[in-house]
């Protein structure tokens, strides 16, 4: 970095381009400032600086104008776009486009200072402190708990950097498993909130009758179980950051009363009279198009609004390049400890088998695939043979098994001893839940075939007086499924058996069955309203 490095500010208000001056010019930089984009331009051709800082709203042209014509003029010039709360997308864009970083209004004479002195030493503005563990990583690519060094995921730790400081709401989308919560976490740690509470609260597992509670609280005999007062997600994140993920799953009640609580800070408990008051900054999350959910009135337009001041959406494995080896490394040397195992790397060819693969289920499929290879298997290397299905298919369509319907055989997954030849013990709790449901399916279907097959070797005449008979409802014996019990039955004995193995716990059991916690809530809502 030069001891006296030349700046110039592009700035049309007089008065913030003096202010950034001034503070520019305590660390004892040369700094010039010009009007308009024209003059900007002109002066990259004369007499190029070393870093611009470049407002993008500009009185003649769009501050991307100048950023492309840098690009050409000047290419070693470190540019430092600035732009307001609603136009992130906007410096996410112009840094795809060259620009080194971007500072968000109305921003600190610090962070002005330590973005343009990391832009002149050649690095982004991404925290190197005591806070970002890097242990266990191959490389330095890791940003609080968010492993990563792609563009598109460097682009995301700017945002976050620049939004962090800010009161303004976060709203993260992206697939399951990109690590949403993990970017809201980093929001919180980065803030000056960081010390506070950080309290997420997973809107689609709580059932809609008892959200309400779980956010505001409620009083002693508010509703039948409620045996004492109990505080709620808002009231224990005073001061914090308040987590709300996969928003989009609110009641569209508790959203009205969601919109007043973020517009007001105060809020009622359930049952309560008294109104309270809280200082609390909010994140919210989901892995739906938000917009999508307005346009088909499960989400309120204005809640939205509301909500969606700094949008940050997290990339899916697929786009982040070379992350997903670097994760990979990071998990196998993390399991490797865990586990007492020895491996050391992955073969090449279990390598290019992960960078081409699609992970579908992101980051959160990619940790049980490595989990899986480290538990089952050892050695210094892993080889293809470790890897399980679907991943070492080369293709997702393998997660559907073959299109003809047939009795399935044992799972491939499962063995009835602990540390035997099969991937997962019968003991565990994941594979009990899986064989709850498979186990019945499988009867079901050898029923159908033993009936098939006893029509098959009888006599042509009993066939032909089998065919002759008039058509009767399924199931019927004259039909010769045998008993085909209906498929709630069958979905209903699958869900309370896995929960049962988990010990009671729907998150672990709707976890291991493949489906969200709040589809097995409904479900046993459905079934309790129509008695069965």
């Amino acid at each position: 970095m030069p001891d006296q490095a030349r700046i110039v500010i592009v700035e049309d208000t007089l008065s913030l381009a003096r202010v950034y001056q001034d503070y520019l010019r305590a660390d004892g930089h040369l700094v010039d400032h010009v009007v308009n984009g024209t003059d900007a331009i002109e002066r990259l051709r004369q007499n190029p600086p070393d870093v611009l800082v470049l407002d993008l709203v500009l009185p003649d042209m769009d501050g991307r104008d100048v950023l492309r014509s840098a690009a050409q003029i000047c290419p070693d010039c470190k540019i430092v776009v600035i732009t307001a709360h609603g136009s992130v997308n906007v410096a996410v864009e112009a840094m795809r486009e060259g620009a080194w970083d971007f500072l968000l209004k109305p921003f600190t004479a610090d962070k002005l200072r330590e973005t343009v002195s990391k832009a002149l030493a050649g690095a982004p503005s991404i925290p190197d402190g005591p806070d970002v563990d890097l242990a266990g990583a191959d490389t330095d690519e890791m940003y609080f708990d968010i492993i990563g060094g792609s563009d598109n995921m460097r682009d995301i730790y700017r945002i976050i950097e620049n939004a962090a400081p800010s009161r303004a709401t976060v709203f993260i989308t992206g697939e399951s498993g990109t690590g949403k919560e993990l970017a809201a976490e980093a929001i919180h740690r980065r803030s000056e909130r960081s010390k506070e509470p950080f309290i997420p609260l997973n809107c689609g597992a709580i059932p809609k009758d008892l959200m309400e509670s779980e956010i505001f609280g409620h009083v002693k005999g508010a509703f039948t179980g409620a045996v004492s007062d109990r505080e709620g997600a808002a009231h224990r994140a005073e001061g914090g950051t308040l987590f709300l993920d996969e928003i989009c799953e609110m009641d569209l009640d508790l959203q009205t009363k969601l919109l007043r609580f973020i517009q007001t800070g105060t809020f009622q408990k359930v049952g309560g009279s008294s109104i309270e008051t809280v200082d609390v900054r909010f994140v919210c999350a989901t892995n739906r198009d938000p917009l999508e959910e307005v346009r088909a009135g499960r989400f309120r337009e204005d809640l939205y609004y509301r909500l969606h001041v700094i949008p940050l959406h997290m990339p899916p494995l697929r786009d982040r390049d070379n992350d997903i080896l670097q994760i990979a490394n990071f998990y196998l040397q993390r399991y490797t400890r865990e586990e007492g195992r020895d491996f050391e790397q992955f073969s090449p060819e279990v390598s290019a088998l992960f960078a081409r693969y699609t992970w579908p289920g992101n980051i959160r499929q990619l940790q049980n695939i490595i989990r899986n290879i480290v538990v089952l298997n050892n050695g210094t290397e892993v080889t293809l043979a470790m890897v399980p299905r679907p991943v070492n298919s080369g293709t997702e369509d393998d997660r559907f098994g073959s299109a003809t319907i047939e009795a399935p055989p044992p799972h491939p997954v499962v063995s009835r001893d602990s540390g035997g030849s099969g991937r997962l013990w019968e003991g565990d709790p994941e594979a009990l839940a899986f064989l709850a449901g498979a186990r019945q399916m499988r009867k079901v279907v050898e029923n159908h075939q033993s009936d098939k097959s006893s029509q098959l070797v009888g006599t042509n005449g009993a066939s032909n007086d089998r065919m002759s008979m008039p058509s009767q409802g399924l199931g019927a014996p004259g039909l010769g499924f045998g008993e085909i019990r209906p498929l709630w039955q069958v979905e209903k004995q699958a869900i309370e058996e896995a929960i049962e193995r988990c010990g009671g716990s729907i998150p672990r059991a709707a976890d291991a069955l493949g489906v969200s916690p709040s589809t097995i809530y409904r479900k046993k809502q459905s079934w309790e309203e129509n008695g069965l």
